[in-house]
């Protein structure tokens, strides 16, 4: 399947990141198309993997998780990656997972309801076979979440890969 998007499916992806629950009317008349054609692009847009799936943005501190904290993870060799993972995996405090280079091997975002969770946590990631230790931070405050990928900046990447398709935009608004 053909990688290749338009500017139209950019502004599809712009405006869902902004708000994933606009209606298909709210979009066909941002994109100027018709109903049909931004759903059949949603579709193929979903088919290539280009947008996963839709969500929803919670504030988790509201729902009485105070801490949050990114933790970084040293393990000692590739040989405990998939126990570390599937461990992981298990964990739905840990809300995120980052495999990384420089001081560890591995970032997690995690969020717990108070210092005592946490330590509870961080006690059993450091008994996962092959976790050498860890490190870390405390989330005072979160000063930018993004869901909205801008479509200039996309636009700049998929130009350089030569993978943005190139169209006449009146003939691909009719």
């Amino acid at each position: 399947m053909s990688s290749h998007i338009d500017l139209i499916d950019l502004k599809i992806i712009e405006t869902l990141g902004e708000n994933g629950r606009v209606r298909l009317s709210e979009l066909a008349e941002v994109v100027g198309l018709s109903i049909p054609s931004v759903s059949e692009r949603l579709d193929k847009l979903q088919k290539k993997g280009i947008i996963k799936k839709f969500t929803t943005h919670v504030d988790e501190r509201r729902l009485g998780f105070d801490i949050q904290a990114f933790v970084w993870v040293r393990v000692d060799s590739s040989k405990h990656y998939k126990s570390f993972m599937e461990h992981v995996l298990r964990e739905e405090e840990i809300m995120e997972c980052y495999a990384v280079t420089g001081e560890g091997s591995h970032i997690l975002r995690v969020m717990t309801h108070n210092t005592g969770s946490l330590e509870q946590l961080l006690s059993r990631v450091q008994s996962w076979p092959g976790v050498l230790g860890t490190n870390t931070s405390f989330v005072l405050s979160q000063i930018k979440r993004n869901t909205k990928i801008s479509s200039d900046i996309v636009r700049r990447n998929l130009q350089d890969r030569q993978v943005l398709a190139v169209f006449d935009e009146k003939k691909s608004r009719k």
